[in-house]
Protein backbone atom coordinates (compact mmCIF):
# COMPACT_ATOMS: atom_id res chain seq x y z
CA UNK A 1 0.00 0.00 0.00
CA UNK A 2 1.06 3.45 -0.59
CA UNK A 3 1.69 4.85 2.65
CA UNK A 4 3.03 8.01 1.71
CA UNK A 5 -0.29 8.65 -0.79
CA UNK A 6 -2.50 7.56 1.74
CA UNK A 7 -0.90 9.95 4.89
CA UNK A 8 -0.86 13.07 1.92
CA UNK A 9 -4.73 11.98 0.89
CA UNK A 10 -5.28 12.06 4.68
CA UNK A 11 -3.43 15.43 5.76
CA UNK A 12 -5.40 17.20 2.52
CA UNK A 13 -8.73 15.97 3.60
CA UNK A 14 -8.21 17.37 7.16
CA UNK A 15 -7.66 20.93 5.12
CA UNK A 16 -10.87 20.30 3.46
CA UNK A 17 -9.00 19.35 0.29
CA UNK A 18 -10.91 16.09 -0.67
CA UNK A 19 -9.61 13.50 -3.77
CA UNK A 20 -11.91 15.10 -6.05
CA UNK A 21 -11.13 18.78 -5.86
CA UNK A 22 -7.34 17.91 -5.58
CA UNK A 23 -7.68 16.28 -8.95
CA UNK A 24 -10.00 19.44 -10.18
CA UNK A 25 -6.88 21.24 -9.04
CA UNK A 26 -4.49 19.96 -10.89
CA UNK A 27 -6.40 20.12 -14.04
CA UNK A 28 -6.82 23.76 -13.29
CA UNK A 29 -2.82 24.34 -12.95
CA UNK A 30 -2.57 22.04 -16.09
CA UNK A 31 -4.70 23.98 -18.12
CA UNK A 32 -3.19 27.05 -16.84
CA UNK A 33 0.15 26.05 -18.27
CA UNK A 34 -0.99 24.98 -21.65
CA UNK A 35 -2.28 28.02 -22.47
CA UNK A 36 0.82 30.35 -20.96
CA UNK A 37 2.65 28.39 -23.32
CA UNK A 38 1.03 28.35 -26.37
CA UNK A 39 0.01 32.08 -25.22
CA UNK A 40 3.56 33.53 -25.35
CA UNK A 41 4.56 31.33 -28.35
CA UNK A 42 1.29 33.63 -30.00
CA UNK A 43 3.32 36.77 -28.71
CA UNK A 44 6.32 36.11 -30.39
CA UNK A 45 4.59 36.28 -33.99
CA UNK A 46 7.04 33.89 -35.60
CA UNK A 47 6.17 32.93 -38.90
CA UNK A 48 2.29 32.98 -40.52
CA UNK A 49 0.68 35.24 -42.58
CA UNK A 50 -1.81 36.74 -39.54
CA UNK A 51 -0.41 38.19 -36.44
CA UNK A 52 -1.68 37.48 -33.69
CA UNK A 53 -5.17 38.79 -32.45
CA UNK A 54 -8.09 38.23 -29.85
CA UNK A 55 -8.86 35.06 -31.76
CA UNK A 56 -5.34 33.20 -31.63
CA UNK A 57 -5.41 34.01 -28.00
CA UNK A 58 -8.52 32.42 -27.00
CA UNK A 59 -7.36 29.43 -29.37
CA UNK A 60 -5.17 29.36 -26.58
CA UNK A 61 -7.30 29.36 -23.80
CA UNK A 62 -9.25 27.04 -25.32
CA UNK A 63 -6.39 24.31 -25.54
CA UNK A 64 -6.19 25.16 -21.36
CA UNK A 65 -9.95 24.60 -21.49
CA UNK A 66 -9.74 20.96 -22.46
CA UNK A 67 -7.78 19.65 -19.69
CA UNK A 68 -10.87 20.44 -17.12
CA UNK A 69 -12.47 17.22 -19.21
CA UNK A 70 -8.58 15.52 -19.86
CA UNK A 71 -10.34 12.91 -17.19
CA UNK A 72 -13.56 12.14 -18.12
CA UNK A 73 -12.88 12.45 -22.32
CA UNK A 74 -9.59 11.83 -22.54
CA UNK A 75 -9.85 11.01 -26.36
CA UNK A 76 -11.99 14.12 -26.76
CA UNK A 77 -9.75 16.62 -25.20
CA UNK A 78 -6.54 14.65 -27.82
CA UNK A 79 -8.71 15.26 -30.64
CA UNK A 80 -10.42 18.60 -30.34
CA UNK A 81 -6.75 19.46 -29.41
CA UNK A 82 -5.12 18.19 -32.77
CA UNK A 83 -7.89 19.32 -34.62
CA UNK A 84 -7.84 23.04 -33.08
CA UNK A 85 -3.99 23.03 -33.67
CA UNK A 86 -4.40 22.20 -37.41
CA UNK A 87 -7.49 24.76 -38.14
CA UNK A 88 -4.97 27.58 -36.37
CA UNK A 89 -2.89 27.26 -38.80
CA UNK A 90 -4.49 26.41 -41.67
CA UNK A 91 -5.76 30.22 -40.99
CA UNK A 92 -2.31 31.08 -40.68
CA UNK A 93 -1.55 32.33 -37.08
CA UNK A 94 2.10 32.70 -35.83
CA UNK A 95 4.14 29.52 -35.16
CA UNK A 96 3.69 27.67 -31.94
CA UNK A 97 5.01 24.60 -32.19
CA UNK A 98 3.60 21.48 -32.51
CA UNK A 99 4.69 19.35 -29.64
CA UNK A 100 3.68 21.57 -26.79
CA UNK A 101 0.26 22.50 -27.68
CA UNK A 102 -0.74 18.88 -27.49
CA UNK A 103 1.73 17.39 -24.90
CA UNK A 104 -1.00 17.55 -21.84
CA UNK A 105 -3.34 16.09 -24.55
CA UNK A 106 -0.96 13.04 -25.54
CA UNK A 107 -0.04 12.87 -21.68
CA UNK A 108 -3.71 12.41 -20.21
CA UNK A 109 -4.96 10.17 -23.38
CA UNK A 110 -1.73 7.85 -22.34
CA UNK A 111 -2.73 8.38 -18.90
CA UNK A 112 -6.52 6.98 -19.33
CA UNK A 113 -4.38 3.99 -21.23
CA UNK A 114 -5.77 5.06 -24.89
CA UNK A 115 -1.95 4.32 -26.20
CA UNK A 116 -2.84 3.72 -29.58
CA UNK A 117 -5.03 6.63 -30.11
CA UNK A 118 -2.25 9.09 -28.67
CA UNK A 119 0.48 7.48 -30.65
CA UNK A 120 -1.72 7.64 -33.77
CA UNK A 121 -2.71 11.60 -33.33
CA UNK A 122 0.88 12.38 -32.82
CA UNK A 123 2.40 10.23 -36.06
CA UNK A 124 -0.81 11.90 -37.91
CA UNK A 125 -0.10 15.10 -36.55
CA UNK A 126 3.66 14.96 -37.80
CA UNK A 127 2.84 13.65 -41.22
CA UNK A 128 0.04 16.20 -41.64
CA UNK A 129 2.42 19.33 -40.57
CA UNK A 130 5.62 17.98 -42.54
CA UNK A 131 3.53 17.39 -45.41
CA UNK A 132 1.74 20.88 -45.48
CA UNK A 133 5.16 22.97 -44.63
CA UNK A 134 7.21 21.06 -47.47
CA UNK A 135 4.74 21.79 -49.77
CA UNK A 136 5.23 25.34 -48.78
CA UNK A 137 8.71 24.76 -49.96
CA UNK A 138 10.32 24.89 -46.16
CA UNK A 139 13.56 23.00 -45.76
CA UNK A 140 13.57 19.17 -45.69
CA UNK A 141 17.23 19.00 -44.04
CA UNK A 142 15.81 21.37 -41.14
CA UNK A 143 12.23 19.71 -40.94
CA UNK A 144 13.52 16.28 -41.41
CA UNK A 145 17.09 16.29 -39.40
CA UNK A 146 16.11 19.05 -36.88
CA UNK A 147 12.74 19.59 -35.77
CA UNK A 148 10.91 16.31 -37.04
CA UNK A 149 13.36 14.94 -33.60
CA UNK A 150 12.55 17.11 -31.82
CA UNK A 151 8.96 17.33 -32.45
CA UNK A 152 8.73 13.67 -32.03
CA UNK A 153 10.69 13.36 -28.72
CA UNK A 154 8.59 15.85 -27.17
CA UNK A 155 5.51 13.88 -28.01
CA UNK A 156 6.89 10.34 -27.32
CA UNK A 157 8.32 12.00 -23.53
CA UNK A 158 4.64 12.95 -23.01
CA UNK A 159 2.92 9.61 -23.66
CA UNK A 160 5.55 8.12 -21.89
CA UNK A 161 5.29 9.80 -18.93
CA UNK A 162 1.59 9.29 -19.27
CA UNK A 163 2.03 5.65 -19.52
CA UNK A 164 3.99 5.71 -16.50
CA UNK A 165 1.90 7.51 -13.85
CA UNK A 166 -0.35 4.73 -15.08
CA UNK A 167 1.49 1.95 -14.34
CA UNK A 168 2.69 3.34 -11.29
CA UNK A 169 -1.13 4.34 -9.84
CA UNK A 170 -2.17 0.04 -10.97
CA UNK A 171 0.55 -1.40 -8.91
CA UNK A 172 0.14 0.84 -6.04
CA UNK A 173 -3.91 0.07 -6.36
CA UNK A 174 -2.38 -3.76 -6.90
CA UNK A 175 -0.43 -3.83 -3.86
CA UNK A 176 -3.44 -2.45 -1.54
CA UNK A 177 -5.78 -5.49 -3.64
CA UNK A 178 -3.09 -7.55 -2.35
CA UNK A 179 -2.35 -6.23 1.20
CA UNK A 180 -6.21 -6.22 1.29
CA UNK A 181 -6.01 -10.02 0.47
CA UNK A 182 -3.50 -10.64 3.19
CA UNK A 183 -5.68 -8.98 5.48
CA UNK A 184 -8.45 -11.24 4.89
CA UNK A 185 -7.00 -14.78 4.59
CA UNK A 186 -5.25 -13.96 8.12
CA UNK A 187 -8.74 -12.85 9.16
CA UNK A 188 -10.15 -16.52 7.77
CA UNK A 189 -7.16 -18.37 9.48
CA UNK A 190 -8.24 -16.54 12.84
CA UNK A 191 -11.82 -17.79 12.17
CA UNK A 192 -10.04 -21.25 11.88
CA UNK A 193 -8.58 -21.46 14.60
CA UNK A 194 -11.09 -20.26 16.66
CA UNK A 195 -13.33 -23.25 15.14
CA UNK A 196 -10.76 -25.56 15.57
CA UNK A 197 -10.37 -24.58 19.53
CA UNK A 198 -14.10 -24.26 20.08
CA UNK A 199 -14.30 -27.83 18.49
CA UNK A 200 -11.16 -29.08 20.56
CA UNK A 201 -13.20 -28.20 23.81
CA UNK A 202 -16.19 -29.80 22.42
CA UNK A 203 -14.41 -32.69 22.07
CA UNK A 204 -13.01 -32.26 25.81
CA UNK A 205 -16.52 -31.81 27.04
CA UNK A 206 -17.86 -34.85 25.51
CA UNK A 207 -14.98 -37.34 26.59
CA UNK A 208 -15.16 -35.62 30.26
CA UNK A 209 -18.60 -35.93 30.82
CA UNK A 210 -19.87 -38.92 28.90
CA UNK A 211 -17.74 -40.60 30.79
CA UNK A 212 -18.49 -39.21 34.34
CA UNK A 213 -21.90 -39.73 33.29
CA UNK A 214 -21.28 -43.68 32.51
CA UNK A 215 -20.19 -44.52 35.87
CA UNK A 216 -22.96 -42.51 37.77
CA UNK A 217 -24.89 -44.14 35.58
CA UNK A 218 -23.97 -47.63 36.75
CA UNK A 219 -23.09 -46.61 40.22
CA UNK A 220 -26.71 -45.25 40.59
CA UNK A 221 -27.93 -48.37 39.46
CA UNK A 222 -26.01 -50.57 41.52
CA UNK A 223 -26.89 -47.87 44.58
CA UNK A 224 -30.85 -48.41 44.27
CA UNK A 225 -30.47 -52.02 44.18
CA UNK A 226 -28.51 -52.31 47.18
CA UNK A 227 -30.07 -49.84 48.89
CA UNK A 228 -32.30 -51.96 51.06
CA UNK A 229 -29.89 -55.27 50.99
CA UNK A 230 -26.43 -53.92 51.37
CA UNK A 231 -25.63 -50.23 52.47
CA UNK A 232 -22.06 -50.68 52.00
CA UNK A 233 -22.48 -51.48 48.53
CA UNK A 234 -24.41 -48.48 48.52
CA UNK A 235 -22.39 -46.33 50.37
CA UNK A 236 -19.51 -47.59 47.58
CA UNK A 237 -21.49 -47.12 44.87
CA UNK A 238 -22.46 -43.37 46.42
CA UNK A 239 -18.80 -42.92 47.39
CA UNK A 240 -17.56 -43.61 43.48
CA UNK A 241 -20.28 -40.79 42.18
CA UNK A 242 -19.04 -38.56 44.43
CA UNK A 243 -15.39 -39.13 43.15
CA UNK A 244 -16.29 -39.07 39.37
CA UNK A 245 -18.56 -36.26 40.05
CA UNK A 246 -15.73 -34.05 41.57
CA UNK A 247 -13.28 -34.90 38.92
CA UNK A 248 -15.52 -33.73 36.05
CA UNK A 249 -16.27 -30.48 37.80
CA UNK A 250 -12.05 -30.57 38.04
CA UNK A 251 -12.19 -31.00 34.57
CA UNK A 252 -14.80 -28.14 33.77
CA UNK A 253 -12.69 -25.72 35.84
CA UNK A 254 -10.30 -26.40 33.98
CA UNK A 255 -12.27 -26.16 30.19
CA UNK A 256 -13.44 -22.76 31.79
CA UNK A 257 -9.91 -21.31 32.49
CA UNK A 258 -9.16 -22.24 28.92
CA UNK A 259 -11.88 -20.14 27.58
CA UNK A 260 -11.24 -17.23 30.07
CA UNK A 261 -7.46 -17.15 29.94
CA UNK A 262 -5.62 -17.28 26.69
CA UNK A 263 -2.38 -17.56 28.03
CA UNK A 264 -3.68 -21.19 29.96
CA UNK A 265 -3.05 -23.66 27.86
CA UNK A 266 -2.81 -26.44 30.60
CA UNK A 267 -3.59 -30.01 29.58
CA UNK A 268 -7.46 -30.83 30.50
CA UNK A 269 -6.55 -34.86 30.95
CA UNK A 270 -3.00 -36.47 31.28
CA UNK A 271 -2.19 -40.07 31.49
CA UNK A 272 -0.77 -39.15 34.81
CA UNK A 273 -4.29 -39.34 35.56
CA UNK A 274 -5.16 -42.87 33.73
CA UNK A 275 -4.97 -45.30 36.59
CA UNK A 276 -7.52 -42.97 38.46
CA UNK A 277 -10.04 -42.93 35.61
CA UNK A 278 -9.32 -47.05 35.59
CA UNK A 279 -9.92 -47.12 39.34
CA UNK A 280 -13.13 -45.31 38.91
CA UNK A 281 -14.28 -47.80 35.75
CA UNK A 282 -13.56 -50.21 37.52
CA UNK A 283 -15.43 -49.59 40.69
CA UNK A 284 -18.28 -49.41 38.13
CA UNK A 285 -18.44 -52.92 38.00
CA UNK A 286 -16.08 -53.53 34.72
CA UNK A 287 -12.57 -55.23 34.83
CA UNK A 288 -9.92 -52.96 33.67
CA UNK A 289 -6.31 -54.27 33.15
CA UNK A 290 -3.38 -51.98 32.54
CA UNK A 291 -0.64 -52.94 30.94
CA UNK A 292 2.93 -50.41 30.23
CA UNK A 293 5.26 -51.64 27.36
CA UNK A 294 8.50 -50.12 26.99
CA UNK A 295 10.25 -47.05 29.14
CA UNK A 296 7.33 -44.12 29.68
CA UNK A 297 8.52 -41.07 29.03
CA UNK A 298 7.29 -37.20 28.98
CA UNK A 299 5.28 -36.45 26.18
CA UNK A 300 4.21 -33.41 24.00
CA UNK A 301 0.75 -32.15 25.80
CA UNK A 302 -1.10 -32.59 23.16
CA UNK A 303 0.17 -35.97 22.38
CA UNK A 304 -0.43 -36.93 26.17
CA UNK A 305 -3.96 -35.48 25.65
CA UNK A 306 -5.36 -37.36 23.28
CA UNK A 307 -3.62 -40.55 24.87
CA UNK A 308 -5.96 -40.11 27.88
CA UNK A 309 -9.43 -38.87 25.90
CA UNK A 310 -7.91 -42.53 23.95
CA UNK A 311 -8.20 -44.41 27.00
CA UNK A 312 -11.29 -42.41 28.48
CA UNK A 313 -13.52 -42.85 25.60
CA UNK A 314 -12.88 -46.45 24.65
CA UNK A 315 -13.43 -47.28 28.34
CA UNK A 316 -16.79 -45.41 28.57
CA UNK A 317 -17.86 -47.42 24.98
CA UNK A 318 -16.79 -50.90 26.66
CA UNK A 319 -18.80 -50.06 29.83
CA UNK A 320 -22.16 -48.56 28.74
CA UNK A 321 -22.35 -49.98 25.23
CA UNK A 322 -20.38 -53.44 24.74
CA UNK A 323 -21.93 -55.12 28.13
CA UNK A 324 -18.62 -55.89 28.56
CA UNK A 325 -16.87 -57.92 32.01
CA UNK A 326 -13.46 -56.98 30.89
CA UNK A 327 -11.08 -54.60 28.96
CA UNK A 328 -7.45 -54.11 28.58
CA UNK A 329 -5.27 -51.30 28.36
CA UNK A 330 -2.27 -51.40 26.68
CA UNK A 331 0.02 -48.47 26.69
CA UNK A 332 3.18 -49.12 24.39
CA UNK A 333 6.08 -46.53 24.07
CA UNK A 334 8.08 -46.87 20.94
CA UNK A 335 11.27 -44.79 20.10
CA UNK A 336 8.77 -42.46 17.79
CA UNK A 337 5.59 -43.29 18.74
CA UNK A 338 2.86 -44.08 21.61
CA UNK A 339 0.35 -47.17 20.76
CA UNK A 340 -2.78 -48.19 22.31
CA UNK A 341 -4.47 -50.92 22.16
CA UNK A 342 -7.62 -50.83 24.38
CA UNK A 343 -9.66 -54.04 23.91
CA UNK A 344 -12.85 -55.85 25.69
CA UNK A 345 -15.06 -58.75 25.60
CA UNK A 346 -18.11 -57.58 25.03
CA UNK A 347 -20.43 -57.87 22.01
CA UNK A 348 -18.62 -55.72 19.66
CA UNK A 349 -19.68 -52.40 18.50
CA UNK A 350 -22.03 -51.24 15.00
CA UNK A 351 -18.63 -49.33 12.97
CA UNK A 352 -20.88 -46.28 11.68
CA UNK A 353 -19.01 -43.21 13.05
CA UNK A 354 -21.68 -40.80 11.69
CA UNK A 355 -23.67 -42.22 15.24
CA UNK A 356 -22.46 -39.46 17.77
CA UNK A 357 -19.42 -37.78 18.34
CA UNK A 358 -17.09 -41.00 20.00
CA UNK A 359 -15.09 -42.21 16.82
CA UNK A 360 -15.44 -39.78 14.67
CA UNK A 361 -13.96 -37.28 17.24
CA UNK A 362 -11.54 -39.95 18.39
CA UNK A 363 -9.98 -40.27 14.64
CA UNK A 364 -10.25 -36.43 14.09
CA UNK A 365 -8.25 -35.79 17.43
CA UNK A 366 -5.78 -38.68 16.04
CA UNK A 367 -5.61 -37.10 12.86
CA UNK A 368 -4.52 -33.71 14.16
CA UNK A 369 -1.50 -34.92 15.39
CA UNK A 370 -0.72 -36.71 12.54
CA UNK A 371 -1.79 -40.25 14.21
CA UNK A 372 -3.51 -43.05 13.05
CA UNK A 373 -6.17 -45.15 14.76
CA UNK A 374 -8.14 -48.42 13.87
CA UNK A 375 -11.49 -50.17 15.59
CA UNK A 376 -12.21 -53.57 14.62
CA UNK A 377 -15.54 -55.62 16.04
CA UNK A 378 -16.40 -58.88 16.74
CA UNK A 379 -15.68 -61.31 19.05
CA UNK A 380 -15.67 -57.60 21.47
CA UNK A 381 -14.55 -53.98 20.62
CA UNK A 382 -10.90 -53.11 20.21
CA UNK A 383 -9.01 -50.06 19.46
CA UNK A 384 -6.00 -49.18 18.46
CA UNK A 385 -4.15 -46.06 18.27
CA UNK A 386 -0.49 -44.80 17.37
CA UNK A 387 0.25 -41.18 18.16
CA UNK A 388 3.47 -39.80 17.10
CA UNK A 389 5.44 -37.70 19.55
CA UNK A 390 5.64 -34.49 17.43
CA UNK A 391 9.45 -34.00 17.25
CA UNK A 392 11.45 -32.34 15.56
CA UNK A 393 13.98 -34.16 13.13
CA UNK A 394 17.15 -35.33 15.08
CA UNK A 395 15.42 -34.69 18.66
CA UNK A 396 16.30 -37.59 20.63
CA UNK A 397 14.04 -39.12 23.82
CA UNK A 398 13.44 -36.67 26.58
Amino acid sequence: MDHTGTADAASLTRFGVTPDRQALLIDILLGLVTSAVVAVAIAMDLGGHRGPDVIAYLFAVGLGALMLVRRPFPVLALVATAVGLLAYYAIGYPAVGLALPVAAALYSAAEAGKFRIAAATAVGLIVVSTAFRLGQGESVGYLIGFELASTAGLMLSAIALGATVRATRLLRAEHRRTEQRAVSEREREARRRVEAERLRIAHDLHDAIGHTIAVVSVQTSVALEALDDDPEATRAALSTIRTASSAAVRELRTMVGLLTDAESRAPVGSLEHVELLIEATIASGLAVGLRVEGEPEVLPTVVDTTAYRIVQEALTNSLKHAGASRADVVLRYQPACLEITVSDDGVGAVLDESRGRGLAGMRERVGLIGGEVDFSSGPGFRIHAVLPFLRSPGEGPR
